[in-house]
């Protein structure tokens, strides 16, 4: 097996997320290249990319490095997908990352009101 193959093997079974870390009740993250198969709780990481502190409103991701990976075939959670397209890092459009029986568009929600028999 050539280099190449095992490196493109490697790299689909690779994505970039957010790992919980911090004190109960102080949310911080780091932002890892990690195994898909390791869950966010594990604890395993091949490489720290950056930091997210939400109480703070602190973002840090090393951009080289992300677009390094995404080079390589890496996949992005969504939440980080939308981050990073907020950041103008990576082109495109933002994913729903709301659950589906939450998520309401706004064309649904005008409606129901609209169709209400007046009283």
């Amino acid at each position: 097996m050539t280099l190449s193959r095992l490196s493109a093997n490697i790299s689909h079974m690779l994505k970039i997320r957010l790992q919980r870390v911090g004190r109960k009740n102080i949310t911080t993250f780091r932002v890892v290249l990690t195994d898909s198969k390791n869950g966010p709780k594990s604890g395993k990481f091949l490489e720290i990319l950056g930091k997210y502190d939400p109480v703070n409103n602190v973002k840090e991701i090393d951009t080289d490095r992300v677009k390094y990976w995404l080079t390589k075939g890496v996949k992005l959670s969504n939440t980080l997908h939308n981050h990073l397209i907020s950041k103008k890092v990576i082109p495109g459009e933002k994913i729903n990352v709301l659950p589906k029986n939450l998520f309401v568009k706004k064309e649904e929600a005008a409606k129901p009101a609209a169709e209400a028999p007046k009283a």
